[in-house]
């Protein structure tokens, strides 16, 4: 019987590659792809035999990749250089970027710190001021470090003394982190370097003498990108010292997948030291007595059974929100004297709906949740007692809520699909908003509007999705439609403001997200049913949106694409290939194609908590069935694609893309439609990319688009917005 099984589950997979030529109905671009070389590369997976024909492209550093990569581009680039009205949607975007983007002030060490960014700059600046009313000082100016604004600032912490700056940069867009230290009332930086610095962030002594943070060991050079990453350890850095003579505070050796963030408890006293395992959401807790030089680390919370997140602490009393017995969150307090479960305190119970962060700020509880995909804050007292909601001006997204114990403001963000991201200052006290920062954007958000809809999804789920357009929408079936979706890692999709978004508002698209089960949106279970054997239900509601978009004329197949990035990749390279009829146009960005061989490559083998592993026999039944790169068919007409990635992401290694497209071009049914590869240079998985850059992948985007859709006047309405 397994035998049989085994069969045919072979035929499966050799029948994705078999002939089934076919004749796409619409006439295709007539291109000439690159020629491709094959090799003979077969791997056995419990049985089933799976050729490998691209496997070469996985080495970045060859010269035939980088040949490969050249001939790519050029044809990408000379096809999209053809679209008319590409320079309009350009220059379109460029105006609405042109407008100040602020991030929300912390407060360290008597002084205010913020980000901002002019509008066009590559990158925003980090400012502080010692009150609200001073003028802010310029204090750390990322691009000065590049030329071309591909060194990003990555993560940063102000000293509690207020004395110095820990911050770390990213060069073209790589995971890799270096952290420097700037003397904060000097403006300089000192001596000290601390590299090969990933997935980590900074903690400071309550001193200001030194700071903790993770770190792997030094890869070798010509691997850096893609070889794997296990084995971080937990240091701490005294100032002025060598970073060959930073203490090891943490590691274990004996479990290669773990992982370590560190955070000091307000009053000093403590490390509180959270160990992850891969992308699982779930970690451990340990803790150090930091007022006891010989003090041990110590394990507070080791079963692995649930997300654990610090809030703050009562000397050894420790609070967490949890979803320990509580699938959408709870907040508990546990006695580091007593720490038996029988001995914990709930203090807010769940509710319905899903807890996302937890602060303590003037003595009070900000609990941030997520209600049907929007934020819903509330206030309660130390006891639990709830007190009031934050009155928010709609129903988009909000976030920040940060202070100290005794402060009596703090400030948030708040935006949604038609409203820029405004900051506000929060009066505790007064229970008052006001308005901090609110930026002046080239728009007219009265001529749009966002309406939430559930549709039922292929086992009778009902999932939610925004759908956004401009007022008056004609139910004809003929509307250009973005719809996007992600659906994985419990990371949940909220209403954001997006200029790139806005331009294709305003060349007559109609954006959707969807809210796809493998998110956080509705809590763990929401999570998990999207998870390993359960995947395929993020794929169902993602089609289950698109089916539902077409019965109900929103659009049409010949007017529908779809998108998303990293995991959401995924999703569009599931969906294009298992229904291909359904869509006109695909933009698979970073996305993991290759579902057998992804936990190879950096910090991929992170992701099996999520996807599972072809090392694992049933898992591998569920990836082969899904996985892009393997179920693409020769002869289908696949949509219009254009495939991105970039020559530095070292969180999905370009490989996934490269091989999905060498594939996906010779499989693509005679007259079909493009099948193209954007690979950008001195970028990587999409964190800090210059603002230059973005305005140039979205304008290539849309302008794709504006074609694969037919949208003869997109491209005319993107400049007579501009011109209003």
């Amino acid at each position: 019987m397994k035998q049989l099984k085994r069969a045919a589950l072979a035929a499966a997979v050799l029948m994705a590659h078999g002939a089934m030529a076919q004749t796409c109905t619409v006439a295709g671009a007539g291109l000439t792809y690159p020629v491709t070389r094959t090799v003979d590369q077969t791997d056995d997976y419990h049985g089933v035999k799976v050729a490998d024909p691209y496997r070469w492209l996985e080495d970045a550093n060859s010269a035939e990749t980088g040949d490969w990569v050249q001939a790519q581009n050029k044809l990408t680039q000379s096809y999209l250089s053809q679209i008319p009205g590409r320079d309009a949607i350009r220059a379109r975007l460029t105006k609405l970027w042109n407008y100040e983007r602020f991030s929300v002030p912390f407060k360290e060490g008597g002084r205010y710190f913020y980000s901002r960014n002019d509008g066009l700059q590559n990158q925003a600046v980090l400012y502080t001021m010692k009150t609200l009313a001073d003028v802010p000082r310029l204090l750390l100016d990322p691009n000065t470090l590049a030329a071309d604004g591909t060194v990003a600032l990555a993560g940063l912490a102000v000293s509690p003394n207020g004395k110095f700056l820990a911050y770390s940069t990213a060069a073209s867009g790589s995971d890799w982190n270096e952290i420097k230290v700037r003397d904060i009332e000097s403006g300089k930086d000192t001596t000290d370097l601390v590299k090969w610095v990933k997935f980590s962030n900074t903690a400071w002594l309550h001193d200001g003498s030194g700071f903790f943070y993770s770190r792997y060991d030094e890869p070798e050079e010509a691997t850096k990108l893609a070889g794997v990453n296990y084995f971080q350890k937990l240091y701490f850095h005294k100032l002025g010292t060598p970073q060959s003579a930073d203490a090891l505070v943490y590691d274990r050796p004996d479990h290669k997948d773990w992982g370590f963030g560190a955070e000091v408890t307000e009053d000093g006293r403590f490390l509180i030291i959270t160990g992850s395992q891969g992308t699982e959401n779930k970690n451990r807790i340990f803790y150090k007595d930091l007022s006891n030089k010989n003090a041990k680390v110590v394990g507070l919370l080791e079963d692995f059974d649930a997300a654990y997140n610090f809030i703050g602490n009562d000397g050894p009393v420790f609070w967490f929100r949890t979803e320990r017995n509580a699938p959408r969150g709870r907040i508990i307090s546990i006695d580091t004297r007593k720490p038996a479960v029988l001995n914990w305190k709930q203090i807010v119970p769940e509710g319905g709906d899903t807890m996302v962060s937890a602060s303590m700020v003037n003595n009070q509880l900000l609990v941030d949740y997520l209600s049907d995909a929007h934020s819903l804050v509330k206030v309660y007292d130390l006891k639990g007692k709830p007190l009031h909601d934050i009155e928010l001006p709609g129903l988009g997204t909000a976030g920040g809520f940060s202070g100290k114990r005794s402060d009596g403001e703090t400030f948030y963000s708040y935006t949604s699909f038609t409203a820029p991201t405004t900051i506000y200052r929060y009066d505790l006290k007064a229970n008052k908003s006001s308005v901090y920062r609110q930026p002046n954007v080239d728009f007219d958000a009265g001529k749009f509007e966002t309406r939430q809809q559930f549709f039922t999804s292929r086992d009778g789920t009902k999932v939610p999705m925004f759908i956004v357009a401009k007022k008056g929408l004609k139910l004809d079936g003929g509307n250009p439609t973005y719809l996007y979706g992600y659906g994985g890692f419990n990371i949940s999709l909220t209403p954001t403001f997006s200029v790139a978004n806005l331009a294709w508002l305003e060349m007559g698209g109609v954006y959707v997200m969807a809210n796809l089960r493998g998110g956080g949106e509705y809590g763990e279970s929401w999570h998990e049913s999207g998870t390993k054997l359960q995947k395929q239900n993020v794929f169902d509601d993602f089609i289950g949106a698109a089916e539902w978009l077409i019965a109900n004329k929103v659009t049409s197949p010949a007017r529908l694409s779809i998108g998303g990035g990293s995991n959401g990749g995924l999703l569009v390279g599931a969906a294009m290939t298992q229904r291909p009829e359904l869509f006109a146009a695909a933009i698979p960005q970073v996305g993991v194609m290759d579902m057998l061989r992804f936990h190879k490559f950096t910090i991929g083998w992170a992701w099996t908590s999520d996807y599972g592993s072809s090392d694992n026999a049933d898992e591998f039944k569920a990836l082969v069935k899904y996985s892009p790169l393997h179920n693409l068919k020769k002869g289908v007409c696949y949509p219009a694609t254009m495939i991105t990635t970039a020559d530095h992401d070292d969180r999905v290694v370009p490989a996934h893309s490269f091989k999905f497209a060498a594939t996906a071009q010779a499989d693509q049914a005679q007259g079909g439609a493009p099948i193209l590869i954007r690979i950008d240079s001195k970028a990587g998985h999409g964190a800090g990319k210059p603002t230059t850059k973005q305005i140039e992948e979205v304008a290539d985007r849309w302008g794709f688009l504006a074609r694969a859709l037919k949208m003869d006047d997109g491209a005319e309405a993107a400049k007579t917005a501009g011109q209003q």
